[in-house]
Parts: C-alpha cells; sequence; structure tokens
C-alpha cells in the first residue's frame, strides 16, 4: 500500500512555535511547614494551601487539619508552585522528609 506525499507530509512533525515570554506568573500553590512546642515536645506539619496566611490562622484557631488543634503554631518554611499538583507532589516528599523536618525545627529552637 503506497502513501500519498500529501499524507506522508501531514504525518511528519510540525514545526513548534516559538514561545512568548509572560509576565511570572502569581503561583497558585503553597507548600508550607509549622512547628509547635507543645507538652514539651517540638512536632511540625507539612500541608499545601492558596493562601499561607489564611491557612496558618486556621490552624491556630483550631479550624484546621484535626491533627493541628490545640497548639499554636509558627510557619517556618514555605515553598511557591505554579500548578496545585506540583505543590500536592512536594507536599508528599516533604511530609517523608523526616530529616529536613527536623533541621528545621532545629533552627527554631537555636533561636530561642
Amino acid at each position: 500500500m503506497k502513501i500519498s506525499s500529501s499524507s506522508a507530509s501531514k504525518s511528519r512533525a510540525r514545526k513548534a512555535k516559538p514561545k512568548t515570554r509572560t509576565a511570572k506568573s502569581k503561583p497558585a500553590a503553597f507548600v508550607y511547614v509549622l512547628g509547635s512546642f507543645h507538652k514539651g515536645r517540638y512536632t511540625s506539619y507539612v500541608g499545601w494551601t492558596n493562601d499561607v496566611t489564611q491557612r496558618l490562622a486556621k490552624h491556630n484557631n483550631g479550624t484546621g487539619a484535626r491533627s493541628t488543634r490545640g497548639r499554636v503554631w509558627t510557619l517556618l518554611h514555605t515553598e511557591p508552585f505554579k500548578t496545585r499538583n506540583e505543590a500536592m507532589s512536594r507536599e508528599w516528599h516533604l511530609k517523608r522528609d523526616r530529616a529536613f523536618r527536623k533541621k528545621l525545627m532545629d533552627a527554631v529552637r537555636a533561636t530561642l
């Protein structure tokens, strides 16, 4: 079976259009790490949000995640991301990176 020259040319890769530069967009999501000293021990919490200050206020008011209720939290670390999926992926990795969270908590303890 022969392929006509017109259909063969259509299947070839098309030239990519040059990307135009746009102004940097505002981050869509943030990953954050909170720290708290409660009942003689330091604990940390990792989450993601669209508004870090509002989310921290919710955690401190007792309306955040159940595991954060009843404590006073301080913001230790934030990272901005362009998409929600990127932030959720980074949150997953940070929740498993106990060494990084411990380093953040040690830095806070050193300032007290």
